[in-house]
């Protein structure tokens, strides 16, 4: 079963060519960060190999490989084609009978007794090379509850490595398209929908500046944050002042924070989440409080002196989502 599935606090940057960048950074946190009482929530990972046996089982890969040589890239329409008939053969595809039962014994641990909600997200194993980023083209499913709802989920990441812009991207900077296999990573969720969620940096995004912090926060789950589909609330934090233990926020932005999204349905990738407006009332207010902004940016010195994320341009920097209930 090790060949098809890792529980994310066994994976570590050593395996992000078996569960790519994104999950390979999650298992690095948690076995790091877990002694300091820094809480990331569990999971498991399947494994590029689970990927690419599970379309070796049903006879995809010469068939998709096939259907993308014979691509004009160029031709819109011959793409958007492409990429529909090669999703669909995914999605109609089965799990190989030890994947199945991989994922299935890895639910079984992760969820106990209780009905969970989990995200499921896509993991690249060529995700943010010197040259390339591949983060984010690929599908997330945030709310996801029930072993089907999360099968139908995991082989929908799957497909969307074949999804339009994933393709082009693909052509454009010259990578072979077998070359790069998914990873679906299974974690627990947090119920920030009934709070705040947001995004910290540990210096100034456009400046470089390093003696901030900058924490942007929005009502609901994060994804609209990350998206950039909200304008969220924003706050810099002085490191100095605040290790000195003054009040140190420099500036507070209020953002108008008009929609946020939070659970909806039954759980399944159709209609797991939804978006709303936000009350008026809530939205002339900010969505966390002076304490919350202090106490994460004392959380992100405690993680700065744990690990660092590198990033590309600006030295090293570490982000984190950040959720307030």
């Amino acid at each position: 079963m090790q060949d098809y599935v890792i529980r994310l606090e066994q994976a570590g940057m050593g395996d992000v060519d078996k569960v790519g960048g994104k999950n390979a950074s999650l298992g690095e946190m948690i076995h790091q960060l877990c002694d300091a009482g820094v809480k990331v929530p569990g999971g498991f990972a399947t494994t590029a190999q689970a990927y690419r046996d599970f379309l070796q089982h049903n006879h995809l890969t010469d068939k998709i490989n096939a259907l993308l040589n014979e691509l004009d890239s160029n031709d819109t329409r011959a793409l958007t084609e492409t990429g529909r008939q090669i999703r669909e053969w995914i999605l109609a595809g089965e799990f190989q009978p030890l994947l199945d039962t991989a994922i299935c014994q890895a639910y079984a641990e992760m969820a106990g007794n209780d009905a969970i909600s989990v995200a499921v997200r896509s993991s690249a194993t060529a995700e943010d090379l010197p040259d390339a980023s591949f983060a984010g083209q690929q599908e997330t499913y945030l709310n996801i509850r029930g072993l089907d709802n999360i099968k139908h989920a995991i082989k929908s990441v799957f497909a969307s490595l074949y999804n339009d812009r994933a393709i082009s991207y693909r052509v454009h900077r010259g990578f072979i398209h077998s070359d790069v296999a998914l990873s679906a990573g299974i974690q627990r969720m947090v119920r920030s929908e009934t709070g705040a969620s947001g995004v910290m940096f540990s210096l100034d995004t456009e400046s470089g500046f390093k003696q901030v912090v900058f924490i942007t926060a929005a009502y609901g789950l994060g994804e609209t944050v990350v998206q950039g589909a909200v304008n969220p609330d924003e706050f810099y934090v002085y490191k100095p002042t605040l290790n000195q233990g003054a009040p140190a926020i420099l500036r507070r932005n209020l953002g108008s924070k008009a929609i946020k999204m939070i659970y909806g349905g039954e759980g399944s990738t159709a209609d797991a989440v939804e978006t709303v407006d936000v009350p008026r009332e809530d939205r002339d207010r900010f969505c966390i409080s002076d304490a919350d902004v202090e106490a994460w940016h004392r959380l992100l010195s405690l993680l700065s002196s744990i690990m660092v994320v590198p990033w590309i341009s600006n030295g090293p920097k570490t982000v984190m989502m950040v959720n307030s209930t």
